[in-house]
């Protein structure tokens, strides 16, 4: 499969481009894939080499990106997620048109600003308000639009009289602080960002966010890589995570960037299932999640009801006593509680077998993945059999911390 960039200009159309997509679609990418060469070893250098010299495709290669497939409306937001290595990088520079891609469809309709590397298109040797003029002409800006642009790019920069000291003087935050400011005087229709967020003071880092958040309320499109998913979930509606090169998951940011989370504990999470009681030892024999109305499911919304249900074995044929416990998938410890605190007994069932549940009116839970432990211990409550997990997800959006949700209220303090 060989690779299609359709670039687009400032005023170019779906029609215009030779497409017949809706004129509003400003990014389309179809099996988008990006392979490069091998040249750790010795070896690979030397096949590379060969594979140029007599064109054949059988260089050893990385592949970067495989079969991403994307679209971006004009209005739309869009963040980018993934680990370290994932692709991402590559994706925004395959759209800005920085990298051409091996495989695929890249269509780009309208003015694209891309913030990838601040400064790097900065001459040492110049000034700061030389480099504007620089800059802003590999952005296409005529000289005269771009006079009537300086102050104000200069004034977002905000790096005083060093404005007119040459580039190799300045701090990497001053050189950050004049890439954005040169960067943004371009008016995208389309304006891709690879963690800006991240570089900077605090104050910057501020500045930028408003400048942002008003680029979106004027109808801007933006498409942006950020490991905050703080800032995904604020600024973008909707996200796409890439893993190993290729598209995981897409849709709503919230949906996307809880599942990103939740791999991520899992991950991370070092607790490992108990060993299960075997033969005549008690133990639970099955456990399940239920909504409020007694059908299964493994998915809550945030504030609905969960009920678990379970049935235990017991051999002497005694109401064992029931402990439950809800932990993050990392093995983050939520809540627990065991039966004989209320001096509950689960129902027999029939010989050796009780039937026991535990209703939880309106979890207070935060969006994430979690695991319900059920344990069985004896009729006395003084030794554990058996533990049986449960997985259940809680979906909803919020950008509150920790697990659980506390009700509050914010109110006027009286001071001291």
């Amino acid at each position: 499969m060989t690779a299609a960039v359709v670039p687009g200009t400032a005023t170019s159309t779906g029609a215009e481009s030779g497409g017949t997509g809706d004129a509003r679609e400003l990014i389309r990418l179809r099996g988008v894939g990006k392979d490069y060469p091998k040249i750790s070893t010795g070896t690979d250098r030397l096949r590379t080499l060969a594979a140029l010299l007599f064109r054949r495709r059988d260089m050893p290669h990385f592949r970067a990106l495989d079969g991403i497939d994307l679209e971006l409306r004009r209005g739309e937001s869009l963040g980018i997620v993934g680990e370290n290595g994932a692709g991402k990088s590559t994706l925004l520079k395959i759209i800005a048109g920085v990298v051409r891609p091996t495989a695929g469809e890249v269509r780009v309709q309208g003015r694209v600003g891309a913030l990838l590397e601040l400064g790097s298109g900065f001459h040492p040797d110049y000034t700061g308000r030389e480099n504007i003029f620089l800059s802003s002409a590999l952005m296409g800006l005529s000289r005269r639009v771009t006079r009537a642009k300086v102050d104000s790019i200069v004034a977002f920069a905000d790096i005083g009289e060093h404005i007119d000291e040459p580039i190799k003087h300045y701090s990497s935050g001053m050189v950050v602080r004049l890439g954005f400011a040169v960067a943004t005087a371009l008016e995208p229709d389309v304006l891709i960002t690879d963690e800006v967020l991240a570089v900077g003071d605090e104050s910057f880092q501020k500045k930028c966010i408003a400048w942002l958040e008003g680029f979106l309320r004027d109808g801007g499109t933006l498409l942006m890589c950020s490991h905050s998913m703080y800032h995904v979930q604020t600024l973008c509606r909707r996200a796409i995570w890439i893993h190993h090169g290729r598209a995981r998951m897409q849709g709503e940011s919230f949906d996307v960037t809880r599942e990103y989370l939740t791999y991520h504990e899992e991950k991370n999470g070092k607790a490992r299932p108990a060993p299960r009681a075997e033969g005549t030892l008690p133990r639970i024999m099955s456990a399940w999640t239920e909504r409020g109305d007694g059908v299964r499911a493994d998915t809550f919304r945030r504030g609905e009801a969960l009920v678990l249900q379970g049935v235990a074995y017991e051999p002497d044929d005694r109401p064992p006593v029931l402990l439950f416990g809800v932990v993050r998938v990392d093995g983050t410890s939520v809540y627990g509680s065991h039966s004989n605190e209320t001096g509950f007994r689960p129902a027999r069932l029939e010989p050796c077998q009780f039937g026991f549940a535990v209703r939880f009116e309106a979890l207070a839970l935060l969006p994430g993945k979690y695991r319900m432990r059920v344990h069985t211990l004896d009729a006395e409550g003084l030794r554990l059999f058996d533990t049986l997990e449960v997985e259940f997800v809680v979906t909803g959006e919020t950008r509150d911390y920790g697990v659980v949700e506390l009700a509050h209220a914010w109110l006027p303090g009286r001071g001291r």
